[in-house]
């Protein structure tokens, strides 16, 4: 998913062509805007965190673009792709070192594994949507 930061500062093209030129396909791709009760189920696992209500009011204040990316091994790459959550310490050349704004603000969400990633798109997609 890309942020409503970086959705804000006109860097989807960007962020989308890094993701293609490192051989994602682009499966699904919906751009809107969460309620704060849809971002809040969303990331449901984080409930106990204290960024919880941060992180929901921020993923529900403006538009984001909701992906499936496929490819051998796609949780694995896309999170080495996209770089450590907080900026500062991602690798040169990952998106959130390129892309973020902060730690809070960091212009991507990735799955953590293959079952996050199968919820993930079944909350955002139904079968039709997927290609």
């Amino acid at each position: 998913m890309i942020k409503p930061a970086a959705v804000e500062a006109n860097q989807v093209g960007a962020i989308l062509n890094i993701i293609e030129e490192h051989g994602f396909r682009i499966s699904a791709i919906k751009k809107l805007i969460m309620s704060a009760e849809q971002a809040r189920n969303f990331y449901i696992e984080h409930k106990e965190r204290p960024f919880y209500g941060e992180l929901a009011n921020f993923m529900s204040s403006a538009d984001v673009i909701t992906l499936i990316l496929t490819k051998e091994n796609a949780v694995q790459d896309f999170r080495k792709l996209i770089g450590a959550t907080n900026p500062e310490e991602a690798a040169e050349g990952t998106i959130r070192k390129r892309f973020a704004k902060s730690m809070r603000k960091n212009a991507v969400h990735g799955s953590d594994s293959k079952e996050s990633a199968e919820r993930e798109a079944n909350y955002f997609f139904s079968k039709m949507e997927r290609f």
